[in-house]
């Protein structure tokens, strides 16, 4: 999928809300969502917990339910969550978005919906599904029987359909009983939300549709959840719907639900490589204020705020060459020169910080304001915009790669912590209450004081699988092959571009697709033998331990969540190679090249030798020599 393309912020409407739903955007387009949504508020006192609740927590708290990510924010343009619908479950892949209220997926008798990743909803196929009868509260459809939603959005894409209530299950390694929920069962869908390869979305806003509201008033959940997006170039991440005990040194930022209908922080400043950009006293607080979407994939600033920070990060990189953006179309702010390596950017690229109204800091590392050229090896650029519509300072997903963000509804707060993202939402089952390890090189440089926690217990620090499990011996592993044997069933369509099958693998597996290498292909008629090789990052290199390891687990435990198309896999078998054999084998091949090309030369050096000396003999034979054996006198011409 293309890298998404820019949208500009679009005004919030002022329109209510009802339990169908009057149109309203609601949602930002599958590929690159960043829009201020206009939720409805409820009354104040809705997000407060009252008194009984609180009595239940000492008694016992709610359950949580972790997830997985998966997909890429820039290259898919989203991240996606696996649930199911009804009973039994169908499956479906659902974009997470905290600017949406509704969740929906697409339906049976959908006739104008796009082929997605996963099969349409079949309500008779499920027990208990439940339509919504039409009432006073609801738009309902042409029969008066159901009622319906409907949305549209900013680029002319839309969604509408049904809503119903059905059991929804959030996965095997959720504490979180399935729990009945309301959604909606759409019946037409138009622009990118046609093309997109999720199913559809999962709305984690306030408002009455939102899962997550749902959720809280049945007591099912605290008043919380959490995302975790992962770093730069790796993508999945978790995402926890319930209350987690704050790690030490998380960042919280007020968050007001009367200041707007969406996610805000209050952002008082920013600081470019310590020193504040000169801006108004109220920049961040005008229009909307500053609002946290994770459906949008990068940042927008107000005008007089863009220009500043744009000047500032010019002025500290001015070592590097500006080039111009991949995309003629945009005219995006780039740098050259600053190599592939990641862990090496914050000795380039300034460190940018967050300062809140509580006086907290929260510090940017450099994939949290750039992207990568895609065009250009090495290089960079800005992935922070202007808002031309307005004053709203809108946080798209880049500025919280590699972080944790709760949602403290309860508390009326949105924390930050830094930490691998992408190694939490491949924390085992058994252990899914716990973190991972902050990153030092991703950590604040100076570590804010230690916020007030529950008595829930803390996160753990410890690794969820040893290497040594894996590699005995402690093996270091310079390449993963392995075979995958495809069922692929033609009648579903034609048979997957390998191509498309190897960036898949790459995304899953959390690698450069320049890593995944086809070996082999050997195919019949409904099966497939595709024999693969994963190389490590850099030629002659091996892999670091948890890479090898999470990489192999995903293989053999059939993580790999792959779109209907491709049909079910089978893992044949894997093995691995250490960087020592391979460059044995390539002494030996080296060895044995050069043996060969000097016999090759000595041959031809033999050769030339007994042309030359041929050839010098035969000049030798058929040189003129004079007569001197015997003395003719001479004579002279008669006349005639």
């Amino acid at each position: 999928m293309s890298v998404p393309v820019r949208f500009l912020l679009l005004l919030a409407l002022s329109l209510p809300s009802s339990l169908g739903g009057t149109l309203f955007a609601d949602l930002a387009n599958a590929n690159h969502r960043h829009l201020i949504l206009p939720l409805s508020s409820s009354p104040s006192g809705d997000y407060l917990i009252d008194d009984d609740r609180r009595r239940r927590r000492l008694l016992g708290s709610p359950s949580s339910a972790r997830m997985r990510l998966y997909d890429d924010l820039l290259a898919d343009g989203y991240y996606t969550t696996r649930i199911g619908v009804g009973t039994p479950p169908q499956e479906f892949s659902l974009i997470v978005d905290t600017g949406s209220t509704v969740t929906y997926v697409p339906c049976r008798n959908c006739e104008k919906c796009g082929k997605h990743q996963d099969p349409r909803f079949r309500p008779d196929l499920s027990s208990t599904y439940q339509p919504v009868r039409c009432n006073a509260g609801c738009n309902c459809d042409d029969q008066g029987k159901q009622c319906t939603y409907q949305r549209r959005y900013a680029e002319m894409s839309s969604s509408s359909g049904v809503l119903g209530t059905d059991i929804i299950s959030f996965g095997n390694s959720s504490e979180l009983s399935p729990q009945r929920a309301m959604f909606g069962c759409e019946t037409a869908e138009s622009g990118d939300l046609y093309s997109q390869r999720a199913d559809g979305i999962m709305g984690l806003g306030r408002g009455q549709l939102s899962i997550v509201d749902q959720l809280v008033q049945k007591d099912a959940i605290d008043d919380s959840f959490s995302l975790c997006y992962g770093g730069m170039g790796v993508g999945g991440g978790a995402m926890i719907l319930g209350w987690i005990s704050p790690p030490s040194g998380m960042v919280f930022s007020p968050s007001d639900p009367r200041r707007s209908p969406y996610y805000n922080i209050k952002l008082k400043e920013i600081h470019v490589a310590g020193e504040a950009l000169r801006l108004r006293a109220n920049t961040f607080d005008e229009t909307h204020g500053t609002v946290l979407d994770s459906g949008t994939t990068y940042a927008y600033l107000p005008k007089e705020a863009f220009n500043a920070f744009k000047n500032s990060i010019i002025k500290n990189v001015g070592s590097l060459k500006r080039i111009s953006g991949p995309d003629p179309k945009f005219p995006d702010i780039c740098f050259a020169g600053a190599g592939w390596v990641l862990s090496r950017l914050p000795e380039i690229f300034p460190t940018v910080d967050m300062v809140f109204s509580n006086g907290q800091k929260f510090s940017l590392s450099p994939e949290n304001y750039l992207f990568r050229h895609t065009k250009v090896p090495g290089a960079y650029c800005l992935g922070i915009f202007q808002n031309e519509n307005d004053g709203t300072t809108l946080l798209g997903g880049i500025i919280v790669r590699n972080t944790l963000v709760t949602y403290d509804r309860e508390n009326n707060r949105i924390g930050f912590w830094k930490t691998n993202c992408s190694e939490l939402g491949k924390t085992k089952k058994d252990d899914s209450s716990s973190l991972p390890p902050p990153n030092p090189s991703l950590a604040p440089r100076i570590p804010p004081p230690r916020p007030n926690t529950s008595s829930a217990t803390a996160p753990t620090q410890s690794p969820s699988t040893s290497p040594t499990d894996i590699f005995p011996g402690g093996l270091q592993v310079g390449v993963i092959t392995f075979d995958m044997l495809f069922s692929v069933d033609t009648s579903y369509g034609p048979k997957p571009n390998i191509t498309e099958l190897a960036e898949l693998i790459a995304r899953e597996l959390g690698i450069n697709v320049t890593q995944v290498r086809l070996l082999n292909v050997r195919s019949t008629e409904n099966k497939t033998d595709i024999q693969w090789a994963i190389f490590p990052a850099k030629p002659g290199n091996f892999f670091n331990d948890s890479t090898a390891v999470n990489i192999i687990l995903s293989l053999r435990d059939h993580r790999l969540q792959l779109p209907k198309e491709f049909g079910d896999y089978q893992l044949l078998e894997w093995k691995v190679e250490s960087p020592e054999g391979r460059r044995t084998w390539r002494w030996r091949s080296n060895l044995v090249v050069a043996a060969t090309a000097g016999l090759a030369v000595l041959v031809g050096l033999s050769i030339f030798g007994m042309w030359y000396g041929w050839r010098k003999k035969r000049e030798a034979y058929l040189a003129y020599k004079p007569v001197v054996e015997a003395a003719l006198p001479e004579q002279e011409l008669q006349p005639v």
